[in-house]
């Protein structure tokens, strides 16, 4: 630690964050999770585990007079066997709404996953420390955005002056589901996925349920949507249940109703927005299951390929075509009971053109200008006026 500073321990309390539903104690601090303790003990899955514990969207507000902020944690990093190291999460700070600074945790412990079966193993680490000097000498909004792919324990925080937690500044709150891309797959830092991006332009306080790999109609998930406060509530499905081969379409029309019942259980009345796939050409009009491509592993490139057969589409199995189909059928047939419900076409998001300038690195995740591209349109469909989520008047 710097030793010119005085600095003043806050204790980190759940209300000091945002975006999540939930916070753990552990035996070094405070683990925020996206999804809340009923949910996680419904769930058996090992990539959603990790996923709700990586607190995509999650931040630390506080108002303070500080220029000198210290965060101790203990992250949680993930490596892929077989494949250089990946790159460190960053932290984003905001001043006031503005970005302020950037930084990268050190430390902590490493989590390596096998690919082939996502098993894993942790090799242990020290609790490191994410710094931010500089900041103006007045009292400001400060918002520490924590990294949306790395699971982190909030072990301290200093300051060289009081904190508070922030006023509420009467921002709309927007509540999303997602799949791996929602969550922020390949994005430049945790503002920078396309959930933030949209938020930030819209000017909402955005909570975040974009969990890689597990967009799966889960009911414990739309459960914990229907007990979250929220004015705005979208949800974007399909690739997740694609690259599973999780369903056919028999049983994936009424797991979009329910989930979608679940949801009006606990917001009647709240606009809600039903998103479909955006473009992805192995999987347009080939099933899943997915799988990463064998002969660019062997090239130490992680690529992925679709592993179903057409052939089988009409049987049932399904293909994002199809699922667009779906949402769009389902969404105009509840329409007539429901006028707050709307459905915006994944295509409209990122469609065949888009993927001819901004092609998916991997064949299924954007990279970071895509997540700029995707944020920017989906503020302009759903936020612009006239969109689902325009503010009134």
């Amino acid at each position: 630690m710097h030793s010119e500073h005085d600095w003043i321990t806050t204790p980190l309390t759940a209300d000091l964050l945002r975006g999540a539903l939930d916070v753990e104690h552990t035996e070094h601090g405070l683990l925020p999770h996206r999804l809340p303790a009923r949910a996680r003990a419904q769930n058996t899955n090992a990539q959603l585990a990790m996923a709700e514990a990586q607190p995509s969207g999650v931040r630390l507000v506080f108002r303070t007079a500080a220029t000198a902020v210290e965060l101790d944690t203990l992250r949680t990093k993930r490596d892929y066997t077989g494949f250089p190291p990946r790159p460190d999460g960053l932290y984003d700070l905001l001043v006031d709404g503005v970005p302020a600074g950037q930084a990268s945790g050190t430390g902590g412990n490493v989590l390596t996953v096998d690919l082939a079966t996502w098993a894993g193993g942790v090799t242990s680490g020290p609790v490191g420390t994410v710094r931010f000097t500089g900041l103006p000498a007045r009292d400001k909004d400060v918002e520490i955005w924590l990294p949306h792919n790395e699971t982190t324990e909030l072990v301290a925080l200093r300051t060289d002056a009081p904190v508070v937690p922030a006023p509420d500044r009467g921002r709309r709150v927007w509540l999303h589901h997602g799949s791996s891309i929602s969550h922020g797959s390949d994005a430049a830092s945790p503002t920078a996925i396309w959930p933030a991006i949209t938020a930030l332009r819209g000017g909402v306080e955005l909570v975040n349920l974009g969990f890689g790999g597990s967009a799966m109609l889960d009911p414990f998930t739309a459960r914990a949507m229907r007990d979250t406060p929220a004015d705005l509530i979208s949800v974007k499905t399909g690739i997740n249940i694609v690259n599973a081969d999780a369903m056919r379409l028999r049983a994936f029309g009424p797991a979009v109703h329910g989930f979608l019942d679940t949801i009006r259980d606990g917001h009647p009345d709240t606009p809600l927005l039903l998103v479909s796939p955006i473009h992805c050409a192995i999987h347009e009009d080939t099933p899943g299951p997915t799988a990463p491509d064998g002969e660019e592993i062997g090239k130490g490139r992680l690529v992925f390929a679709a592993m179903g057969d057409p052939a089988e589409t009409p049987t049932g199995k399904l293909t994002l075509t199809v699922i667009r189909e779906e949402l769009s059928r389902i969404v105009e047939q509840r329409a007539a009971d429901d006028p707050n419900l709307h459905y915006l076409d994944g295509l409209d998001l990122y469609g065949p053109q888009d993927a001819a300038a901004l092609p998916l690195p991997d064949h299924v995740h954007p990279d970071a200008a895509t997540h700029r591209h995707i944020g920017d349109r989906f503020h302009e469909l759903a936020f612009r006026k006239g969109g689902p989520f325009a503010e009134e008047g």
